[in-house]
C-alpha cells in the first residue's frame, strides 16, 4: 500500500516540474512613436522576422500605451497598465495570417539614455498580457528610437523593436504521470483479486 501512495504522489508532482515555456522572437522595424502625457503609441512598424521566419514584410506591430504615472515623454517615466499591443501576421512566408498576438500592457517604462557624442535614444521596455486567449504570460517589448541632439517632441520614427512571446504548454511528463497513477490502480486491483 505505501508503494502505491508513493507512485500515487509522485504521480501527481511530475505534471507540475513537467511545465514547460516555447517562445517566438519577432522583430520589427520602422514606424512611427507618437506620445504625450498621455501615453505613447507605435503605428506603422513592419514586422520583419517571426521565429526564424525572416522577410521584408512578415506583417505588423502597433501599440498605445497607459498614460505616464511619473516622468513625461521628454525625459523618460513610467506607464499606466492597460493600452494594447498587437502583432497582424499577412500569411507571407509561413506567417501565421490575421492576429497573432493581442494583449494589454501589464507595465512599462519609457527610458531616456544620452549617449557619449550628446545624443538621446528612447526605448520602450514593457511587459504585455494576452486577452485573446493564445498566449497566457508576461511577453517583453523593446523599442529603441534616437532623437538625435534634441528630446522627444511628440513624434520619433522607431529604429527597432523587438518581442519575446512566452507560451506555457504542459509537457509529456504530465502524461506519464497520469498514466502512472493508472499503471498502479490496475496493479493494486490485480494484487487484491489475485
Amino acid at each position: 500500500m505505501r508503494r502505491v501512495a508513493l507512485l500515487a504522489t509522485l504521480a501527481l508532482a511530475l505534471p507540475l516540474a513537467a511545465w514547460a515555456n516555447s517562445s517566438t522572437d519577432i522583430t520589427n522595424r520602422l514606424g512611427t512613436i507618437t506620445g504625450s502625457s498621455s501615453g505613447l503609441s507605435l503605428t506603422g512598424s513592419i514586422m520583419i522576422s517571426y521565429g526564424s521566419i525572416i522577410g521584408p514584410n512578415l506583417g505588423t506591430v502597433s501599440f498605445t500605451t497607459g498614460m505616464f504615472t511619473s516622468g513625461d515623454p521628454q525625459h523618460g517615466g513610467t506607464l499606466a497598465p492597460g493600452g494594447t499591443f498587437t502583432i497582424m501576421g499577412n500569411g507571407n512566408n509561413g506567417v501565421p495570417n490575421g492576429v497573432i498576438f493581442s494583449g494589454t500592457f501589464t507595465s512599462a517604462t519609457w527610458n531616456l539614455i544620452t549617449l557619449a557624442n550628446g545624443t538621446h535614444e528612447y526605448t520602450l521596455v514593457g511587459a504585455v498580457q494576452s486577452t485573446n486567449g493564445i498566449f497566457g504570460t508576461t511577453s517583453q517589448l523593446t523599442a529603441t528610437v534616437n532623437t538625435g541632439k534634441g528630446f522627444f517632441t511628440g513624434s520619433v520614427d522607431l529604429s527597432s523593436g523587438d518581442t519575446n512571446l512566452t507560451v506555457p504548454e504542459p509537457g509529456t511528463l504530465g502524461l506519464l504521470g497520469t498514466g502512472l497513477v493508472g499503471v498502479a490502480g490496475a496493479l493494486r486491483r490485480k494484487l487484491h483479486i489475485g
